[in-house]
């Protein structure tokens, strides 16, 4: 036993760092709020609902929302899109079939980059086309198409593009303004 009484103290003292460390990590759900908030603008933000998905994927409301706007964070991302754009995201996150029904989303807090061409690329490689685009707005659906917008795998995000073109998941990405 006098090992144990060394060892647990010790013990201990780990587990509260790992535990304060975690904390630390995960923002309260009031700076969890005020992140995803940031997304959109101050009119839609005023009546969005927030959102906060948990580790196994469910979905927590933080707050209710009264303008059919839902705000989250996805990762270091920060989303808040309409009800149709929120199923699109659905069916791209579940490789269904996206829903031919006009969608908005907004990401004025920019983005940490995706793949142009890999819907489901985590990371930048050599060669998916990795792109980072500032403050924007995505426009969703198949009318999209129709905008005459660039499908260059590679394209300026400083201009408006199609993003994953020639797939099922291809939308509208319209920047807003320059990154903070």
């Amino acid at each position: 036993m006098p090992g144990l009484r060394k060892i647990l103290p010790v013990a201990i003292s780990l587990l509260m760092v790992i535990a304060a460390a975690r904390a630390q990590k995960e923002p309260s759900d009031a700076e969890y709020t005020r992140q995803a908030l940031s997304a959109a603008p101050s009119a839609v933000a005023e009546g969005a609902a927030v959102v906060r998905m948990g580790p196994e994927g469910s979905m927590r409301t933080l707050r209710a929302g009264k303008n059919g706007f839902t705000c989250m964070v996805l990762g270091s991302d920060k989303m808040c899109g309409d009800a149709n754009s929120m199923e699109f995201m659905h069916a791209v996150m579940s490789h269904g079939t996206p829903p031919d029904k006009m969608g908005v989303a907004y990401m004025l807090a920019g983005d940490e980059g995706a793949s142009n061409t890999d819907p489901y690329a985590t990371a930048k490689t050599a060669d998916n086309h990795w792109v980072q685009t500032g403050p924007h707005i995505m426009i969703f659906g198949a009318g999209v198409k129709s905008f005459g917008l660039t499908e260059e795998k590679d394209p300026d995000p400083g201009q408006p593009y199609l993003m994953w073109a020639g797939t099922p998941y291809a939308h509208a990405m319209i920047p807003v303004g320059s990154s903070k």
